[in-house]
């Protein structure tokens, strides 16, 4: 669906000194830096922040230092395509990013982001949907992600259509109501709906993120409440009191009842359900935000629905026991 085009020369620009302006402020220097330099890898750009080759006000800094007015980055020479890699968003691309869009306005948009679908290109992904949509609509170079979703989780996503929108909404982040619906192995208690445990992220030899409760950790709430219980599985719906990496994935693990699907958490039980009732990815979507607009300061509920393959689930479930 995506195709990048190359076979382009290559140029070797010199030093180029940057003064951060007031609609830039706030942004992580890795967006700000990515945004400047097309078709540089973002892995050739990290590398370039981590040996001090990229400077803000003369001085060392890391990919996640917000940067502010006034600031001047020193950008080193590097070698890059003289014109960015032409994106190609197919039309089967484009159309699927046009049936996910929930809200739009001059400020924001908001996606029913597919499950599958990464949020940003990495190391195992080239492109991702922030990078489709950068080419998908004109003039929206800048857009950037107010937050992220794993790569199986689907529903909702916010992205900014400016920088100072970017900063407004990542700085009320804590304040914003998110609601998400799983199906977990086993039977949720209902007396069972707060899980309050710290949360530590740790990295293994493989490089494979991992997250684990720990008194080391930071302060973790989630709240589960019980919609449909059967006798191997639950359907939950999880408020998140606090934003933490795969916190929802890792609390349900914690109270022995791992999500449906989940490769990285889940348990043999868990694997067994998944495969009987053809269980194909993560069963976890992002199903509702209410947060404040930042520009007319209303408060706006964004909704995704439940996609067809979690219903098919459900729906096998009641099946299969008669509810």
């Amino acid at each position: 669906m995506i195709e990048t085009l190359s076979n382009m020369q290559t140029t070797i620009p010199s030093v180029k000194m940057l003064t951060v302006d007031a609609e830039d402020a706030g942004q992580r220097l890795d967006n700000y830096l990515l945004a400047r330099l097309k078709g540089v890898p973002r892995t050739h750009v990290y590398k370039l922040v981590r040996k001090g080759e990229v400077r803000v006000n003369k001085k060392r800094a890391s990919v996640d230092q917000r940067l502010v007015a006034d600031d001047i980055v020193r950008i080193p020479p590097v070698r890059m395509a003289e014109k960015a890699p032409a994106v190609v968003v197919s039309g089967r691309l484009s159309g699927l990013l046009d049936d996910c869009v929930l809200y739009e306005d001059d400020a924001l948009i908001v996606m029913n982001k597919p499950a599958g679908m990464a949020v940003h290109g990495g190391s195992e992904v080239s492109l991702g949907m922030i990078e489709a949509m950068r080419e998908w609509r004109e003039h929206a170079g800048r857009w950037g992600l107010v937050h992220r979703l794993d790569r199986d989780t689907s529903g909702c996503l916010i992205v900014a259509k400016k920088p100072s929108v970017l900063k407004a909404l990542q700085a009320d982040w804590e304040n914003f109501q998110k609601t998400y619906v799983a199906l977990v192995v086993g039977q949720w208690s209902p007396k069972d709906k707060w899980v309050d445990a710290p949360l530590l992220k740790n990295v293994l030899q493989s490089g494979e993120r991992m997250v684990q409760v720990s008194s080391e950790g930071k302060a973790s709430l989630s709240e589960f409440s019980v919609m449909t219980a059967w006798t191997s599985a639950t359907y939950v719906q999880v408020k998140l009191h606090t934003g933490r990496t795969h916190q929802i994935r890792v609390h349900a693990q914690f109270k022995k009842h791992p999500l449906l699907g989940d490769e990285r958490y889940a348990d043999d039980r868990a694997k067994l359900v998944a495969k009987q009732f053809g269980v194909r990815r993560l069963m976890l979507h992002a199903r509702q935000l209410t947060f404040t607009h930042p520009v007319t300061k209303a408060e706006m509920t964004v909704m995704a629905d439940v996609p067809k393959d979690i219903q098919a689930v459900i729906e096998s479930l009641s099946a299969a026991e008669g509810k």
